[in-house]
């Protein structure tokens, strides 16, 4: 799988063992950045990221902060991208199952970086449902397009 991944200044060691832990299985990977541990504005990173995933050029992407709050909502504003924000396998599991999301969102303050690796696995090898929750997602999809009635 062709992945992009980003993160701020506050993820950046988390963003280089998650890159290096793909790299290892196999993945090709994309590095927005950022790249070192002074201080950056995350959502350049997070919709650099996000970028590649709407335009196809990677087949999803992963975004990293302190929190994984702020890149969620950068990664969020570019059209087309479902980021979900997770801090446990049950949620990464889920969102990838119901929500199809197509960005992964963490927070290396939040949560320890062993789970970050188990979260990013669990989200890579869960598939999509369709059915309903296609519905649902063309919904959002035709409101993110401007047509507010569905």
């Amino acid at each position: 799988m062709k992945l992009s991944v980003g993160s701020d200044h506050g993820g950046y060691a988390y963003k280089e063992a998650v890159k290096k832990h793909l790299i290892s299985q196999g993945h090709k990977v994309i590095d927005c950045g950022c790249f070192g541990t002074e201080s950056v504005d995350y959502p350049e990173f997070g919709i650099a990221a996000a970028e590649l995933v709407r335009d196809g050029k990677v087949d999803r992407g992963i975004v990293i902060c302190t929190t994984g709050i702020g890149m969620s909502i950068a990664a969020n504003k570019v059209r087309g991208i479902r980021c979900a924000l997770c801090g446990d396998l049950k949620s990464a599991e889920m969102t990838r199952r119901h929500n199809d999301s197509n960005v992964l969102a963490m927070g290396a303050g939040i949560i320890p970086l062993s789970l970050a690796l188990e979260i990013t696995d669990v989200w890579l090898s869960t598939e999509f449902e369709g059915g309903r929750h296609a519905r649902r997602i063309g919904i959002i999809t035709a409101y993110e397009a401007g047509k507010e009635q569905v």
